[in-house]
């Protein structure tokens, strides 16, 4: 696990701000949380050096392009060892329809978020690239009906909130 870094009351605030639309400019990021550009422009550089801001994301609607139909797969890999591993999530996070891989404990080893366009299209996925692989012991099928975005990931408000000690590196 990965150790957390503190953050003060305008690292969190700027944080929200650029959560809920990260095109905010930095200008209006700093007039809302009351510092000066140059200042928000070296608090943003330090998240990012700090590894707490991993990027920007442009989100696309996967049925306006032809991908209306998502589900989850469930996949349990047999043997379960590192030498298969590699190769399988480098495939699996190689296709299209691929949207997100999580690797899990319990009897499924895998989740796989997957946009296709129909239920004939997910029937040609499961068969042609997950069960034709060998190591591929099962795979259980969920759709999706509707999902919904959660809130900023920001420390638990129950934590108190430590001064930010970022080096400028």
């Amino acid at each position: 696990m990965a150790d957390s870094v503190a953050l003060d009351p305008v690292d969190l605030h700027i944080l929200r701000i650029l959560q809920s639309d990260a095109r905010t400019t930095y200008r209006e990021v700093a007039a809302e949380v009351g510092v000066a550009p140059s200042t928000c422009l070296d608090r943003v550089s330090r998240l990012r050096r700090s590894g707490i801001i991993l990027g920007h994301q442009l989100r696309l609607d996967p049925a306006k392009l032809g991908r209306g139909l998502e589900a989850l797969l469930m996949v349990q890999v047999r043997p379960h060892r590192r030498e298969l591993i590699g190769p399988f999530v480098e495939r699996i996070r190689a296709l299209p329809e691929s949207r997100a891989l999580f690797h899990l404990t319990g009897p499924d080893d895998y989740l796989v978020h997957v946009a296709v366009t129909d239920t004939a299209d997910l029937q040609r996925l499961v068969l042609d690239e997950f069960t034709s692989r060998r190591e591929v012991a099962r795979v259980e099928t969920r759709l999706i009906f509707q999902q919904w975005e959660c809130g900023p990931l920001l420390p638990p408000a129950q934590e108190p909130v430590r001064q930010a000690h970022l080096s400028a590196d």
